[in-house]
């Protein structure tokens, strides 16, 4: 099974993914409720990390261009 990704489009997933997270957490610290910036920062690298490791597990980033001419 081949995970048909691109490089850039994880890295958008991730960085969408990264500010929810962070804005939730700036949600639950204007409500009372403050967590520290240092393992909300390990957990995204350890997300980032995971998530390539799960593209090149399942079979690479897709590099062939088909589909994609020049206009």
């Amino acid at each position: 099974m081949s995970v048909d990704v691109t490089r850039g489009g994880l890295l958008v997933t991730l960085a969408i993914f990264g500010v929810i997270v962070y804005e939730f957490r700036t949600v639950l610290d204007f409500v009372g409720v403050e967590l520290p910036l240092i393992p909300y920062m390990a957990a995204v690298f350890v997300l980032a990390g995971a998530a390539v490791w799960f593209v090149i597990l399942k079979g690479g980033w897709r590099t062939e261009t088909e589909g994609d001419e020049p206009a």
